[in-house]
Order: C-alpha cells, then sequence, then structure tokens
C-alpha cells in the first residue's frame, strides 16, 4: 500500500497531505492559495496520483511560508509513501506543451534532493500568485522528497500555460518513476539501495 499521511504545524502554517500513489488522479486541494490549488490538482490528475491537501497560515502576511510548506510535506509524504523503493521505475522525464509554451521535466528517484531549475517565469503575477513562489515549492519539494528534480521549461508567453506546463510534465514525469516494473528485483541501483 504506498499511502502516507503527513502532518506538519507551526507558527507560521499548518498543513496535512494524504497520498496515494497508485489511485486515480482524484484531487482534494484546499492550500488556502487559489492558484496552488490549481497546480496541485493538475499533479494529482495527471499523475494518476490520489491527493489531498489541507492547508493554512500566514497568508495575509503573504503566501511563501505556506507555499514552501506544502512543497515540504508533499515531499515527505511522497518518500514516505514510496517505502524502500523497491520495483519501481526510478526515473521519469515527460515534455508537455500547454498551447504556447513547452515544458520539459526530468527526475530520479535516487533519494538524493536536487532542483535544476530552468523556468523563467517573470515577475508578474498570474492572478495573485506570485510564480517567484514555484520554485521554492519545487525546491522545498525535492529537498524531502529525495528527488532529483529537473525542470527546464523551454518557451512560453502566458504566465498561466507557462506554470501549467510545468506541472502537467512534472506530474507525467512523476507517473512514471514511481511505476511498478515486475521484471526490476529488488531496487534499480547498483549500489542496492536509493537512499543517502
Amino acid at each position: 500500500m504506498r499511502k502516507a499521511t503527513i502532518r506538519r504545524k507551526t507558527a507560521e502554517t499548518e498543513v496535512s497531505v494524504v497520498i496515494d500513489l497508485d489511485g486515480k488522479g482524484k484531487g482534494d486541494i484546499d492550500t488556502s492559495v487559489p492558484f496552488l490549488d490549481h497546480m496541485l490538482n493538475l499533479f494529482a490528475r495527471h499523475g494518476l496520483t490520489d491527493l489531498a491537501i489541507r492547508s493554512q497560515g500566514d497568508i495575509d502576511v503573504d503566501d511563501h511560508h505556506l507555499v514552501e510548506d506544502v512543497g515540504i510535506c508533499l515531499g515527505q509524504a511522497i518518500r514516505k509513501a514510496l517505502g524502500d523503493r523497491k520495483g519501481i521505475s526510478r526515473y521519469g522525464w515527460s515534455s508537455v506543451p500547454m498551447d504556447e509554451s513547452l515544458c520539459n521535466v526530468a527526475m530520479d528517484l535516487s533519494g538524493r534532493p536536487y532542483l535544476v531549475w530552468r523556468a523563467e517565469l517573470g515577475e508578474r503575477r498570474i492572478g495573485e500568485f506570485d510564480p517567484a513562489l514555484l520554485r521554492e515549492f519545487f525546491k522545498s519539494f525535492s529537498d524531502h522528497s529525495g528527488i532529483t528534480l529537473h525542470i527546464n521549461l523551454s518557451y512560453g508567453t502566458n504566465g498561466h500555460h507557462r506554470a501549467e506546463a510545468i506541472f502537467k510534465a512534472f506530474a507525467r514525469a512523476f507517473r512514471d518513476a514511481i511505476a511498478i516494473d515486475v521484471r526490476i528485483e529488488g531496487i534499480l541501483s547498483t549500489k542496492g539501495s536509493l537512499e543517502v
């Protein structure tokens, strides 16, 4: 059962994440940040992962703490749900267009966190959302999931479309990386481990 629940409470935020890696793509997201809700619903749907998130925090100050902490908790939940990582394909990559935008994402569920972020989103807000927070979200996610993550936004002009291409490519790459391959005996590593 590749499922996990994570709860985190600080003086700034309170976050809960429930995930089922072998779901059907059901998203039940309420982070208190509507644009982030939309992106995480895309991740659940296109990653075929059931995901429920509830969070609240000091968004009257700014969305930074909440977005970062949701990334932390999602990363921790995925790390926990993956367990010993036996039989997983380990690598995933995807290239996804969203109208005029194109994003390529590659990942390795290596147990070693690393983020390469080549995604120019500009400074213009997407609705009320600060696009600079997306890098913070993925950095927190990578650090706490133990996933090496390369995000390359090739081009795009519409901020919403650029962000959507990122999350859809992320979801599709993740879906491939977590897939169980019956031909894999144990861990897909010559070291015999996918942890640091």
